[in-house]
């Protein structure tokens, strides 16, 4: 374990006051103390000394081309709708599941401009799997066209 003198103690708990994050902190305590130390050390030096290190502000996603319709709660899923009108049609509506179905790199569902509704999933290589609520279903040309558009805004949304 790393041993510091109460004035470096105090230096240290300033750098966390000035929202210095620990991989920056480890960087200074070898640059200005000339004391090789570890991320883990580091962690375990700043519980020792009751300070937290502030989390950064997370950057909010870009705005989507369609407007968000808000966030729906059902049961232990959490989703985020995103709708757009089509044109001579109705809307299609894509939301993203905040737990993801078993497989699935990220999951949801979707309501066709006839009222139809279905889960969809992507899984790890990139492969869509949609499960329509009615036996041999297929979408419209344009709501497919739609639904492809609202999938790929949502993702890029998520960081995708």
């Amino acid at each position: 374990m790393i041993e510091l003198n109460d004035a470096q103690k105090q230096t240290v708990a300033d750098w966390v006051a000035e929202g210095c994050e620990i991989s920056e902190i480890q960087r200074r305590i070898s640059a200005e103390f000339g004391i090789k130390i570890t991320y883990m050390d580091v962690r375990f030096l700043l519980l020792d000394l009751d300070v937290t290190p502030k989390d950064k502000p997370t950057p909010k996603p870009a705005t989507p081309a369609q407007p968000d319709t808000g966030a729906e709660t059902t049961g232990a899923a959490t989703t985020g709708t995103i709708g757009g009108d089509i044109p001579g049609g109705g809307a299609v509506s894509v939301s993203f599941d905040k737990v993801v179905q078993p497989g699935a790199v990220v999951s949801g569902s979707v309501t066709f401009s006839d009222g139809v509704s279905a889960t969809w999933m992507l899984d790890q290589t990139g492969r869509l799997g949609i499960n329509a609520s009615k036996p041999d279903y297929r979408p419209s040309e344009k709501d497919l066209q739609q639904f492809q558009i609202e999938l790929r805004n949502g993702l890029q949304q998520m960081g995708f």
